[in-house]
């Protein structure tokens, strides 16, 4: 009698997590919408019509958040805009769904450096040498030119300059 009702969780349990896991789709299998959304994303950037592809984008990431594509897309499309912490945060998204996204690793490293995060960027350079050691890419080398040339420099219309002090007052 005691083990009967432990019998009847544990088989309740296997029922439960086998039917959840039967439901999901395979990781590889995006929503064609959302493949759609993407292409239409992609056409807006490239025609110049950033808040449009962003617009398109974020709808693509809606319909299906495990559209990797389209969070590196939408990255692109920050960094154009200038928005580099948002590009940051976007390619690291692409980066939970895909740790070794090579696309996203540089991007990610370009708007590190664009932040001032340039050892950061370093650790994304040495893992993209990583993963080109196997499959061979230029990204590498991209981001290592990027990364030499080193953050940009503020220019003399964002510095405020500091008030005059005169003797009288």
């Amino acid at each position: 009698m005691r083990y009967s009702s432990v019998a009847a969780a544990a088989a309740l349990t296997l029922v439960a997590i086998s039917t959840s896991l039967h439901g999901q789709r395979p990781d590889d299998q995006i929503d064609p919408r959302s493949m759609a959304l993407l292409a239409k994303g992609q056409a807006a950037q490239a025609a110049g019509n950033l808040d449009g592809a962003t617009d398109v984008l974020e709808s693509a990431v809606a319909v299906d958040p495990r559209n990797r594509a389209a969070f590196v897309t939408l990255g692109q499309v920050a960094v154009a805009r200038g928005l580099p912490g948002k590009a940051i945060r976007l390619y690291r998204e692409a980066l939970l769904l895909e740790p070794n996204d090579v696309a996203a690793l540089t991007g990610q490293g370009e708007a590190l450096v664009a932040k001032g995060a340039v050892q950061r960027a370093k650790d994304n350079l040495a893992k993209i040498r990583t993963i080109c050691a196997r499959s061979g890419c230029t990204d590498a080398t991209t981001l290592a030119a990027v990364i030499a040339k080193g953050p940009p420099i503020a220019t003399a219309s964002a510095v405020v300059p500091a008030p005059k002090i005169t003797g009288k007052e």
